[in-house]
Parts: C-alpha cells; structure tokens; sequence
C-alpha cells in the first residue's frame, strides 16, 4: 500500500490534454476495441451529478512551525483542489526555502537544547499514545477531510486507513523503550557495546495517494526514537497532516520537535533535501524524484537517505488457480486506491489455458466496478488525485492502443468534470508495450499471457 507519483521534487509537464486523449481514443479503437469496450455501460453511482457535501470544515492551511501555525515568509498561497471536480477547497501557506530554513532552525533547537531526546522513552511513547487517542476522537472529521481532499472512496478513509493510521502510533509508541544496544564480545579484558541513539533532524517527503499512512510510516518511528522531524506534505494533499500535527501538540508534544511545511517540490521539497542541518531524509514517491532527493543530499552534507519509490508489479495467475478468485484477487491488486498504489498488481500475467476464461471475467468484473462520489456508500472508485495524473493516465491508455494491445473495456473519462477514469482492461498486452513497462498509477489492467 506503499505510495507512489507524487511531485515532491519535481512536476512534469504532459504534452497531452485530456481533451486531445478523448478525441484520439474514439479515432483509434476500431479493431482494436473489444466487444465489451467502449459503449458499454459502467457500474457509475448517480454521484457524478449530485455531489455530498463533506461534513468537515477546513480548519488549518498555515504552515506548523516551532508548535505554531504560520503564514508563508513570502505570504504565498497556494490552492488545494477537490479531485471530484477540480474545484478550489482552500488556499494553503507556500512554504519554501526560507519557511524550510524556520522549521529547520526550530527542529534543530528542539533536537539541542528541548526536552524530547533527553526524555525517558516511556514518556515518549505515552505522548504517542495519547496522540493515537485524540486521532481517534476525531477519526470522522480525519477520514472526510482525506477523502475530500484525496478522493479516495470515504469507506476506505473511515474504515480502513483511520483504523490502521491510530494501530501504527499504538505500534510505533510501544517501540520507544524497546530500542537499545549490546554488549559485544571481545578478546581480551575489555568492555564492549552499542547504543543506539537519535539521529537529530529528520526531513521526510511524504507523497498524495496515502496522505495519512504515509505520515505515519515517516513520522511514527522517527518520532519514538527521539528525533526532530521537518515534513514536507504532497502539494496534493495537505489538509489531514496540518490536522493530525496540530493534535500531536494537543498530546503533549513539545514545540518544534513535529514541523510541517506545505509546498512545491523545487522549492520547498529541494531546501530541505539539501539542507546542511538536516542529518537524515526519508522520502516515497517517484524514482526520477528520488534520484534528485538522493544527489541532493550527496551534494550538501552527505546526508543518509531512506528512498521508497516505483514500481511495477506483477500479479501471475497459474493453471490451477481457482479463476473466480484469482480474478477479484487481481482486480483488487490492481484498482485499489484508483490504481494509485506503488505496489499494484499492474502486470497480469496469466496462463495460455485459462487465460480467455481469465480474460472475460475480468472484463465483467471491470464493468461491474462502481465509481462516483467517493463520499457515497458503495462507491469503490473516486477520481484521479489531480488533472496531471488524470492526462497521464489517459495517455497511457493511448499508447496502449496504438501499440496494438486489445482495449477490452474502459478508456475513456467518466463524466464531465473531475478527473474520473473508467476502470480500464487491455488483453494482448506485449512485454515490450509502454503499458507493460511504465508505471501507469490509474485504474488500467494490462493482462499477459504466458506458457
């Protein structure tokens, strides 16, 4: 479930609209369309027309520097954008290099001279825990603002990723007193052992397809060692961290041991990843991005570098699977998350002998899949996080097409506004296509054969 694609560093700019991918695609599918593709009709809940409205209200878009909510040094704002119809949700501080340098400063008085590392771990972990309990407490409000923000579908927020999100603190708290070293063996009358202690400030880029899990994965541990943290959020997404942060400090945590800096990759993201006070980055995201982050960091301090990037998985489906399940089991591997996940089953490879049967039941299964509104009951996909993700997934799609893979269902936008894509199957798909080699990060199945 780990996360992929974010521009934390970098934006690429995509050469196609989505309006020139949707007139390619109807000029090019043809022969290339299955018999169940374009045309037919899609599991869609009424949601596209009649929108919920999120029962949250935006509380904090300033930056979280030194257990204070700041404006930007430059006074920039920046929008933060509702994926369901590209409207504006709020305005957030644009932090960058002077606002990283700030939470830096403050990081790294909290590290020196606060109370956080000199204290026993055990109170550490009871102000995680208490942090786990307040998360809790105002788990709807979290979860809405996730999927508001994230357009994940709500019944993901609320059930899954909250639950899991306080679950981490509980786990990450109950490590903070069982960190320690040893003592080694040695020849002769000497005395040898290891200590493990904090590594100081601690810079982490977190990316927009698991807004929360992903602070929790970098915050969590960072935190139950003893270290000071500057995180940088996805552009994407802010709103849920400058929310759980301001409730870590409502558990106890001291001023500037938690900073969060809302920002662009080129600016904000790069300041922190060659800051000279920083003693250690964690980043996820994509791995063009990553090798940046990693030459950064090489070029300033020789920092270390945690890199959770790219994938392209594989899903194989045997000769002896049992079909039905091997399909719901693939297609869930694959268009979880809107298909924005590092580690989805992006390439299926199934066997000669049961791939037709394999192949129609997928197609079924695709068309039965349920997207709309991510705020209704029974909505399984929401929309793409952004336009830039949603024209580069069309894009894929194209590509597919004209390199001749078998358009089985799907490939288009659903709706009219918003980023929506139609759950999307090619069959025939080649190990040299684009399809098959790129990382896609949408809701589309390239299915293999193999013998």
């Amino acid at each position: 479930m780990a996360a992929r694609r974010i521009s934390s560093l970098l934006t690429r700019s995509l050469s196609v609209s989505s309006s020139s991918v949707s007139t390619s695609l109807f000029s090019s599918l043809g022969k290339n369309s299955g018999r169940n593709g374009i045309g037919k009709r899609f599991s869609t809940a009424a949601a596209l027309e009649d929108l919920i409205v999120p029962p949250v209200q935006i509380a904090y878009t300033q930056n979280l520097i030194d257990g204070k909510f700041v404006d930007a040094a430059s006074g920039k704002t920046f929008p933060t954008y509702d994926p369901r119809t590209g409207d504006v949700i709020a305005n957030v501080a644009e932090g960058d290099a002077e606002d990283i340098d700030r939470a830096v400063a403050a990081a790294r008085k909290a590290f020196d001279e606060g109370p956080w590392p000199k204290m026993t771990p055990y109170e550490r972990s009871r102000i995680m825990l208490r942090f786990a309990d307040l998360v809790e407490k105002h788990s709807e409000e979290l979860a809405a603002l996730e999927t508001w923000n994230n357009g994940k579908p709500h019944e993901q927020s609320a059930k899954s990723e909250l639950p899991m999100f306080i679950r981490l603190f509980h786990y990450y708290a109950g490590w903070a007193d069982k960190i320690h070293g040893l003592t080694v063996p040695a020849d002769g009358p000497h005395h040898v052992q290891t200590l493990h202690e904090p590594i100081g400030v601690a810079g982490q880029i977190i990316p927009w397809n698991f807004p929360l899990i992903m602070f929790a994965w970098k915050v969590g541990p960072a935190l139950a060692c003893g270290n000071t943290i500057v995180l940088k959020t996805a552009e994407q997404t802010p709103l849920t961290a400058l929310y759980v942060a301001k409730l870590f400090h409502e558990a106890g945590l001291p001023p500037g041991v938690l900073n969060v800096v809302s920002g662009y990759g080129p600016t904000a993201g790069a300041a922190l990843a060659s800051h000279m006070d920083v003693d250690k980055v964690a980043f996820t995201g994509s791995t063009d991005t990553g090798k940046i982050v990693l030459e950064l960091a090489a070029k300033s301090n020789l920092k270390p570098v945690t890199l959770e990037l790219g994938g392209k998985s594989p899903f194989i489906i045997c000769e002896d699977a049992d079909v039905d399940k091997a399909v719901e089991l693939a297609h869930f591997a694959l268009f979880f998350n809107q298909g924005q996940c590092c580690c989805a089953g992006s390439r299926t490879f199934v066997h000669e002998r049961v791939y037709d049967e394999f192949l129609e039941k997928a197609k079924a299964r695709a068309l039965r899949r349920v997207v709309g509104d991510p705020f209704r009951k029974g909505v399984e996909q929401g929309p793409q996080i952004d336009t830039e993700q949603f024209e580069k997934v069309l894009r894929y799609i194209r590509a597919g097409i004209e390199s001749n893979a078998t358009l089985e269902c799907g490939g288009d936008r659903l709706g009219t506004k918003g980023y929506f894509v139609q759950p999307t199957v090619f069959s025939n798909v080649m190990d040299d296509m684009l399809i098959a080699k790129d990382e896609i990060f949408g809701p589309v199945q390239s299915i293999l054969k193999f013998k």
